[in-house]
Order: C-alpha cells, then sequence, then structure tokens
C-alpha cells in the first residue's frame, strides 16, 4: 500500500495532497513547483479549460483564508521561470473532463515545460499575478500529463485530499509502532524481524536469544516487521674497497707466496716470515692461475659438448618411439576416432536444441511470474488503499475520489482476463530420441583385427559450410568440416586467403580448429577463401574458393585497450570524455589502409576554451600529449573561434571558425586520393589538411575533461566532396554479408 501513499513527483509519503481534475493526487509544496505560467498569447483560454471547482471544494477552498492561499498563488506565479526557447503548452478542450492534455517534452521531467515569466503589470506584485490581468497558470499532472488552468484562487483552487491525509498519518504512526514483544527495556527496543509461524515481533538481539535460526526454528519463516518497508636491493655505488692483510689492517696485499699460496702485504716481508720463500708479484701470479684455469676447462667444455649431443641423441630415440608407438595405435582407433567425433557432434546439437527448448520454456514461465507478481502487486496495495478509504467516515471526502476508485477497481478486474491464469508452456519436453539401431550397430562392431590392412593415405578435401561463413564489419568468419565417413586422420588445417584485389593466396591459420575469424581486412573488398587438410602423409587438395564481401563503410567504437588511461569511455564505447585537465589521446578500433572514409564527433560538452584535437594517428601514437605533436598523427585542433591543422608540432593553415556545445566535427579520410579533410557543422573547415598520406591509419581524439564527444560511424560523405566509387547512403547498423561459393 505504501506505493499508493507516496506522491509521483517527490516520491515521499503525501505532504498536504491536493485532488487534481484528472483524480489523480500530488503534494500542495510539488504542486507549487510543477505549475507553469501560460504567456500572454495563450492567456485568453476557453472557459470550459478551467478546473471545475465542486460546491465543496470552494468551502474548503474559502475555509482556508485569504493568507495561506495568496502566499501559495505567489509561490506558484514565481515557480514558472524557463528559457527562451521553451517549448508551447498547446491545451485541447475536453468539455467532459474539464481539463486540456498535451505531448509532454522529452527535455524536461514529469512531462512539465517550465515557461518564462511575463512582466507583471503596473501596480501588481508577482503574487497577484494568477488574480490581475497578468499571464495565468496552469498545472499539469505528472502521472497522465494532462494540463489544467489555475483559477483566481491559485493552487487552493484544487480541493484538498484530507482523506488521504488522515490514511498518510495513520500509516506513519503504525510504521513507527513496531516493537520488540519480548525486550525486558523499558521502553522496548524497535522490532527488526517478524516469525511468520510464531507471530511475535523480534529485535535483533532477542532474535538471537530467543529465536535462533537452527534446531526446531531453523524451518521458520523470518520476515520484515509490518512497520519496515520491504623489498629492494643497495645501490651499487662506490669502488670496491681493496683487501687488507690479515696481520696487518693497514696494508694491502701487494706479493703472493709460492711456497705458502697466499698473498702477502709488504710488512710481511719485511718482518722475515716469508723471508726465505718464493715469492712474485702479485699481478703476475694472478694473470698465470687464470690462464691455466683456461686451459684446464676448455677440456671440460669439450666434454660437456660430447654430453649435450649424447642427450639430444637419447632425446630423438625417444620421440621416436612415441611416434612409431602412435602410428601402431593410429591404425585402432582411426575409424572408432571418426565414429566418436561425428556421435559428439550429434550429441551437441541435440544438446542445443534441449537447451534452447529449455530455455525458451524458461524464460516463458518467467515472464509470466513477473507478470503475474507485478499485477498482484498492484491489484493488493488497491485492495488495502480501498479498505483504508471505506473505513473512513468523511462522506464529502469519500465521494471526491469514490467515482476515480471504482474505474480503477474496474480496470484492474479486467486485466485477470480469461487464460491470463493458465501457464502458457507445459513442463514436459516434447523430445524422444531413438538410439537403438545406433546401439545394434555399435554392438557389431568387429575389433579382432587389431591392425589396419588400409594404408593412412592424405586428407580428402574439406567441405566449407557456407551458412557459418560470413563477414562483418571488416573481418570475415569461415567455417568448413570433413566428409562423412572419412577414414583418414587430420592432424590439422590450412587457410589460406588472398589480398582483396585478386592476389596471391597467402596462408593466414593453420592449426585444429575449423572455424576461423581473421579481423584487420580491408573495407569495401572482396577476398577469396580456400582450406585444406593435412595429416603424416601429405597435405590433401583444396576446398573449393569461398567469396567473401567486407562492409562497405566502416562501423567502430572508441578503443579502451589503447585509450590511455585517463580516458573515461560510456555509451558502448561511443562516448569519450577525460579525467585530467592535460589533453589525453583514445584511438579508434578500425584501421584503415585503403578506401574513402568519414566519421563525426558530436560535442557534447564544451567548457572553459579547451583545444580539443580531431584526426588519425599511427598505433604507436603518444597518448600523453595533444594529438599531432608527434610525427604519428595528423590533426585538426580547434577551440571556440578558429581552428588549426597539426603534424610533427607543426600548426599550419589557422582558419576562422570554431565549435561549441552541441557542434559536430568531420573527419574524411580519402586514401584513394591519399588526403584528409575536416568539417564543422557539414562545412568543410580551410583547405584538404594533409595530403601524401600513405600507410594504415587509426581515427583518433585528443581531449581534456572539459570536453565530452560522442563518435558516429558508418555516415555518407559529404555532398561537396568528389569520392568516387564511396558508398553514398548512410546505414543505420552493421550487419553480416553471407558467403558465395566459386566452383
Amino acid at each position: 500500500m505504501e506505493e499508493e501513499l507516496k506522491c509521483p513527483v517527490c516520491g515521499s509519503l503525501f505532504r498536504e495532497p491536493i485532488i487534481l481534475p484528472c483524480s489523480h493526487n500530488v503534494c500542495l509544496p510539488c504542486a507549487r513547483t510543477i505549475a507553469v505560467q501560460t504567456p500572454e498569447r495563450e492567456q485568453h483560454l476557453p472557459a470550459l479549460l478551467q478546473p471545475r471547482a465542486p460546491a465543496a471544494a470552494a468551502a474548503t477552498a474559502g475555509a482556508a483564508g485569504p493568507g495561506p492561499a495568496a502566499g501559495s498563488e505567489a509561490e506558484c506565479a514565481a515557480g514558472g521561470g524557463g528559457g527562451e526557447h521553451a517549448d508551447k503548452l498547446s491545451l485541447h478542450s475536453e468539455s467532459d473532463s474539464g481539463y486540456g492534455s498535451y505531448t509532454p517534452s522529452l527535455k524536461s521531467p514529469n512531462g512539465v515545460r517550465v515557461l518564462p515569466l511575463g512582466p507583471a503589470p503596473a501596480g501588481s506584485s508577482s503574487a497577484a499575478l494568477p488574480r490581475g490581468a497578468g499571464p495565468s497558470s496552469s498545472l499539469t499532472c505528472p502521472q497522465c500529463h494532462r494540463s489544467a488552468s489555475l483559477d483566481p484562487r491559485g493552487l487552493r483552487g484544487f480541493p484538498r485530499n484530507r482523506l488521504l491525509e488522515a490514511i498518510v498519518q495513520r500509516y506513519q504512526q503504525g510504521r513507527a509502532a513496531a516493537k520488540c514483544q519480548l525486550c525486558d527495556r523499558s521502553p522496548p527496543e524497535a522490532a527488526t524481524v517478524a516469525c511468520e509461524q510464531c507471530e511475535v515481533l523480534y529485535c535483533a538481539a532477542c532474535q538471537l536469544k530467543c529465536h535462533p535460526t537452527r534446531g526446531p526454528f531453523a524451518k521458520h519463516r523470518l520476515l520484515p516487521p509490518p512497520s519496515l518497508p520491504g623489498g629492494p636491493g643497495k645501490a651499487a655505488g662506490g669502488a670496491r674497497k681493496l683487501p687488507t692483510c690479515a696481520d696487518h689492517e693497514l696494508e694491502n696485499y701487494s706479493m703472493y707466496c709460492v711456497s705458502c699460496g697466499t698473498p702477502v702485504c709488504y710488512q710481511c716481508l719485511e718482518e722475515g716470515k716469508h723471508g726465505q720463500h718464493e715469492v712474485k708479484a702479485l699481478g703476475a701470479m694472478w694473470k698465470q692461475h687464470k690462464t691455466q684455469l683456461s686451459q684446464a676447462l676448455n677440456g671440460v667444455s669439450d666434454k660437456a659438448k660430447e654430453a649435450k649431443e649424447f642427450l639430444v641423441q637419447l632425446k630423438n630415440i625417444l620421440q621416436q618411439i612415441q611416434e612409431n608407438g602412435l602410428d601402431y595405435e593410429a591404425c585402432l582407433v582411426a575409424q572408432c576416432d571418426a565414429l566418436v567425433d561425428a556421435l559428439t557432434r550429434q550429441k551437441a546439437k541435440l544438446l542445443t536444441k534441449v537447451t534452447k527448448e529449455r530455455e525458451h520454456k524458461l524464460k516463458v514461465v518467467w515472464d509470466q511470474i513477473n507478470h503475474c507478481t507485478l499485477k498482484l502487486r498492484q491489484s493488493t496495495g488497491l485492495m488495502e488503499y480501498c479498505l483504508e478509504v471505506i473505513k473512513e467516515n468523511d462522506p464529502s471526502g469519500f465521494l471526491q475520489i469514490s467515482d476515480a476508485l471504482i474505474k480503477r477497481v474496474q480496470v484492474s478486474q479486467e486485466q485477470w482476463v480469461k487464460g491470463a491464469l493458465e501457464p502458457k508452456v507445459s513442463a514436459e519436453f516434447d523430445l524422444t530420441l531413438d538410439s537403438e539401431p545406433l546401439l545394434q550397430s555399435i554392438h557389431q562392431l568387429d575389433f579382432i583385427q587389431m591392425k589396419c590392412r588400409v594404408p593412412i593415405t592424405v586428407p580428402p578435401v574439406p567441405l566449407l559450410q557456407l551458412e557459418k561463413c560470413c563477414t562483418r564489419n571488416n573481418s570475415v568468419t569461415l567455417a568448413w568440416r570433413m566428409p562423412p565417413f572419412t577414414h583418414n586422420p587430420v592432424e590439422g588445417y590450412i587457410l589460406e586467403l588472398d589480398d582483396g584485389d585478386g592476389g596471391q593466396f597467402r596462408e593466414v591459420y593453420v592449426g585444429k580448429e575449423t572455424l576461423c575469424t581473421i579481423d584487420g581486412l580491408h573495407f569495401n573488398s572482396t577476398y577469396n577463401a580456400r582450406v585444406k587438410a593435412f595429416n603424416s602423409s601429405g597435405v590433401g587438395p583444396y576446398s573449393k574458393t569461398v567469396v567473401l564481401q567486407t562492409s562497405d563503410v566502416a562501423w567502430f567504437t572508441f578503443d579502451p585497450s589503447s585509450a590511455h588511461r585517463d580516458i573515461v569511455l560510456s555509451n558502448d564505447n561511443q562516448t569519450a570524455t577525460c579525467s585530467s585537465y592535460d589533453d589525453r589521446v583514445v584511438l579508434g578500433t578500425a584501421a584503415f589502409s585503403k578506401g574513402v572514409h568519414y566519421w563525426e564527433l558530436h560535442v557534447d560538452r564544451y567548457d572553459n576554451h579547451p583545444d580539443p584535437a580531431f584526426g588519425i594517428a599511427r598505433i604507436n601514437v603518444v597518448k600523453d600529449m595533444m594529438l599531432g605533436k608527434d610525427d604519428k598523427a595528423w590533426a585538426m585542433y580547434v577551440d571556440n573561434n578558429r581552428s588549426w591543422f597539426m603534424h610533427c608540432n607543426s600548426h599550419t593553415s589557422r582558419t576562422e571558425g570554431g565549435v561549441s556545445k552541441g557542434a559536430t566535427v568531420g573527419v574524411l579520410l580519402d586514401l584513394n586520393k591519399h588526403s584528409l579533410t575536416f568539417y564543422i557543422n557539414g562545412q568543410q573547415q580551410g583547405p584538404p589538411a594533409f595530403e601524401n598520406v600513405e600507410g594504415v591509419f587509426m581515427p583518433a581524439l585528443s581531449l581534456n575533461r572539459n570536453v565530452q564527444v560522442t563518435l558516429h560511424t558508418g555516415l555518407e560523405v559529404p555532398q561537396s566532396c568528389d569520392c568516387s566509387g564511396f558508398w553514398s547512403h548512410k546505414r543505420e547498423n552493421s550487419f553480416e554479408l553471407p558467403a558465395t561459393i566459386v566452383f
């Protein structure tokens, strides 16, 4: 019932609700915010458009006193501000209902359009506008969007729904009254759950203590109470410190005692400890010993090389053993594998049919559940609301809303038409699989012969599956399969594609899959493709050639994977902005190397006069500065007054005319003429920006946080451009093209 007690404008419980001529309710404060003022040229409205004021409503308005009424009218008159380009209010006479209707504007909340205030008459205040000779005011229902003019009493001319106000007050009191029924505290704590079986309200502490969710209480259903709405290393800096003598810490080693086999210092020699020993210079002995070690290592290295060659020989023997074993096994399993593969493919097809049938039945049932649940909730809420209305003892208040409630109840009853409470699908599956003949054939297979008499030969010609071969944008997808009852094993496939110009075929895929998609092809090009299979015996013959035509125009979005980390994408990667005040670059998902391509960028937001740049770039363009500052991008950057072309940080061709919010920037890349041209709002901006552009380019854009743009692709080329052979019709969306086969 709570939804019935909420204002359609503010979404909260009604406060001082008033009844509109269309029988809908709205808060009085909310009515002040949605009241609009009619321009003077629409001031003289037919009398039938004035809201009907019953005697009871007039009495209520009179009892309210002049003070509040004047105040509300002043707020209504002051609340109708708007823009110079607001929509015109169109009222249509409906003499049977006493209110008008109009088509709501998509640019305004709840369909309410706020018109500008007209100048107040001399000697009158803004509060007196609804009463005086100034422009009249009107109110539009936020639910049915029907409009009614206010009489001289303003919003007080609409009757106040005292009955609804009382129900809201009682509902608020009841919502605050739910307390725990087992609390020892005074006052009791607020209840958090209610047990459906025990019919007792519990607070959080009492629920854990008296009603745990285990044991005999485990199956009890707990509901919200009625009162609640549903390590770094050290841097190497200085030079290594020379070692010092162990006996003389202040002396460095300088000599080598051959007898003792140890380095000594000068002081050791003076003390006579090594006086009778053979002593040589430390450096000379160091070089001598290094030479001896190198010679010894040469001998070990030769032996290690021999050992490695021996290990390679052993590993080759292992591989030959494995291959020979597989060859002997292949004769046994070749035919069985073909049967298993065929059965697996058929099983997958059958499982797909079962899955589709199950998903269809589940979807139908869930749709029926959701629809029925929604209707039940609406009907239950309406019933509870009507019962509360019946309990009221205010005849005049009841009669104000009784007609509308009776109609709503009748409409609600008509929704439950015949068949609405019957399931649309059956739980049974009408699918039967007859596998008995196949089982009998399997049991009759003869496994006595352990070696295949037929030698393995090259695979047969693969069969192209045209129903699965297609093109999408600048990518092609091909599918193929082997003929049934193929006895020769297949180790893989080789897919070949030409260059889209009738040139030589080249290998684009080698592997075991039978479905392959090739991306990054030329737009508006015709490609020929063929496939062949291979095994240990060799390569089989080619399949028939299939012809595939790529899309005439490019459909693409911004590329989130290559964009700078400060770029923010939305709207399915078609809208871009930035989180930084510095310029950042984002590329498109398409790459162009030939043909004529045109796309546009709509400026959704333009603040503080930034300089966005539009153009093309290589894949390795620098992305943390303005587009065109390096040698990998060709761009036009523009402010609110003028534009410049830029490449390698060189600015050229300053042209008057800039962008603002709502502007459209077009980019025309003609790779047939190797030129790049820019447009602003459909007009060419200056001369062709760049010529002699060759290679592979991607759409590019640089912007900062003050700009937001939306990308539009698949557009027709501007009429001012003479681009022969270009597709001249705008497409509504990208689509898949079927493949044709050449015999």
